[in-house]
């Protein structure tokens, strides 16, 4: 009798932190250019993947660089503003998401402890778009917008 409601409290406290895990966030994102406001020259992030990594975020970014070569970027964390490291990606070495509601991100990448990248994450209330606005500076130190958008695949 002891033994059932061990497995029943272990299996409802997994429920839940599972649904506490799922965001709006989850699943793959294809850049819609047509969309999208991007600086002549930027990198382009064709395709953003949200995928669960044990109790944290993965994020993998393809695209293509300034110069059009492939480019290709991991984040692993969490939802809660701390700084986890970032690989791959010339203009950050360590980024934060913060979960300010059930569709938005806040997000701030920072090079060599310097901001470098602030922005916002936004998914529609439909699930079906994704709005990347972004504000920072690249290698370079030129001030960059831009506004990212993205298809559900």
């Amino acid at each position: 009798m002891r033994t059932g409601k061990i497995v029943t409290a272990l299996a409802l406290g997994f429920a839940v932190a599972a649904v506490g895990f799922a965001s709006s966030q989850m699943g793959s994102w294809k850049l819609n250019e047509a969309k999208s406001t991007l600086p002549a020259g930027a990198q382009k992030n064709h395709l953003v993947v949200y995928a669960a990594a044990g109790d944290q975020v993965k994020i993998t970014v393809d695209g293509t660089d300034a110069a059009g070569k492939p480019a290709h970027n991991e984040w692993t964390g969490k939802f809660d503003g701390a700084e986890y490291p970032v690989i791959g990606d010339p203009n950050s070495d360590v980024r934060s998401y913060k979960q300010v509601d059930a569709n938005t991100l806040e997000l701030t990448a920072k090079k060599a402890g310097k901001v470098s990248l602030t922005g916002r994450v936004v998914v529609s209330a439909d699930g079906k778009v994704r709005t990347v606005t972004l504000n920072g500076t690249d290698a370079q130190g030129n001030k960059l917008t831009s506004t990212a958008v993205y298809d559900r695949q």
